[in-house]
């Protein structure tokens, strides 16, 4: 698929329901399509989608090792509910030994081993990944497409809910009973890793608990240099 081509398709996808882009993006690249979950609220409307329509999706998520124990316990709620496998990626235990409390002195780096690596070697497997990702959660996330080219790893990304707004994701949960973190119900409604994850006042930014007190407001999975949401012109895998 080619820079044009890929553009081509981004416009016949924007606005399509969610199912149907992830269905689309299922059959045009068979057992190669990949959805990473961080078991935000999205991530479990997504892997609801996969389940309910019998997609074939490889359903996983990075395991950084500093996940919060109802992390754990939603993830697994989740396979029993739908009767999926959702596949632990994680960094080599060596990288985990260097960086081992980094998150109190190179948050940039903690976020680079424990998650952007093991990420860039896992989507080696695919020709496309499906994230959570929508337009309204940060400025640079504005200009999103239902799907682009992922310079950064090197394959397609699908956004199926790049159209969605917090509400219509709240809307699909209650709809259709989709587990969700229990942290969410204490004042979490952005959930990291535990020790960069704190609560979030009423009226403060849903994100303003990642990280707090830094500048830093994203792990690295979905920024890159000159962003941008038009594809490479490089083209990208069949």
């Amino acid at each position: 698929m080619s820079g044009p081509g890929l553009d081509a398709w981004a416009g016949d996808l924007d606005g399509l329901p969610a199912e149907q882009i992830l269905a689309r993006a299922a059959g045009r690249f068979p057992h190669r399509l990949g959805l990473a979950t961080g078991f935000g609220r999205e991530g479990c409307v997504l892997v609801d989608l996969v389940a309910r329509h019998g997609l074939d999706v490889d359903v996983f998520t990075l395991d950084t090792g500093v996940l919060f124990p109802e992390t754990h316990a939603l993830w697994e709620e989740l396979e029993a509910r739908y009767g999926v496998e959702i596949r632990s990626v994680r960094a080599p235990a060596g990288d985990l030994a260097e960086v081992d409390r980094g998150w109190e002195t190179d948050p940039d780096r903690c976020c680079e081993l424990r998650k952007v690596i093991p990420l860039g070697l896992e989507l080696t497997r695919f020709d496309a990944w499906v994230t959570a990702i929508r337009r309204d959660q940060t400025a640079e996330r504005r200009r999103a497409r239902a799907v682009e080219w992922d310079g950064k790893f090197g394959l397609v990304k699908v956004n199926p809910l790049v159209g969605w707004t917090a509400q219509d994701v709240d809307a699909y949960v209650v709809r259709h009973g989709v587990p969700v973190n229990r942290l969410h119900d204490r004042g979490y409604p952005s959930i990291g890793c535990e020790p960069c994850t704190s609560p979030v006042s009423p009226g403060e930014d849903p994100r303003a608990g990642r990280w707090r007190g830094l500048e830093k407001k994203e792990c690295g999975l979905h920024t890159r240099p000159g962003w941008t949401s038009s594809p490479s012109p490089a083209s990208p895998k069949e």
